[in-house]
């Protein structure tokens, strides 16, 4: 979006003001907003926020050989991009994802609704892989009876969707 008052620079200010229920908007560049008189504190984008947040919480050392098979994506290139290369990296960069997903969201699964589109053997392969992941926490764990029950679990939504 360009500035609206010099129409040469990017608009990086975005102004609302309402007053008496009437809205306006004005989109500026940083130089404009100042010639207007506007107070610019500080310009941190969302990606400097992420690479911060990760330098804060430093695996580099024990992650630093890891690399996806896939994608080729070192954990070193995510910490310098902010961005994972393939649906792979979550998997092979679990050890370092997970509390750093668990700090920003609260919990490393997401459990918001699906789609409405989203049938129902899509909500069964969802629970599926749920219960798969409990069953391997509960193994790490050592808790075998849970693990066993869920197993059976699974097994028996398995036999039931007559997938594998």
């Amino acid at each position: 979006m360009q500035c609206e008052r010099c129409k040469n620079n990017v608009a990086t200010v975005h102004l609302t003001e309402i007053v008496k229920s009437q809205k306006t908007e004005k989109h500026l560049c940083e130089q404009c907003a100042k010639e207007e008189g506007y107070t610019i504190k500080t310009h941190v984008s969302l990606q400097d926020l992420l690479t911060a947040f990760i330098s804060a919480h430093d695996d580099a050392e024990e992650m630093a050989g890891v690399k996806c098979p896939d994608c080729g994506m070192t954990y070193v290139d995510f910490r310098s991009e902010g961005r994972l290369g393939c649906p792979n990296d979550y998997e092979v960069f679990r050890e370092a994802l997970d509390p750093l997903l668990e700090k920003i969201h609260g919990k490393v699964e997401h459990s918001g609704k699906l789609p409405s589109r989203a049938g129902e053997s899509q909500r069964k392969q969802r629970d599926l892989m749920a219960l798969r992941r409990q069953l391997r926490d509960a193994v790490d764990k050592e808790d075998y009876e849970a693990a066993a029950r869920l197993r059976d679990e699974i097994k028996t939504m398995e036999n039931i969707d007559g997938s594998a």
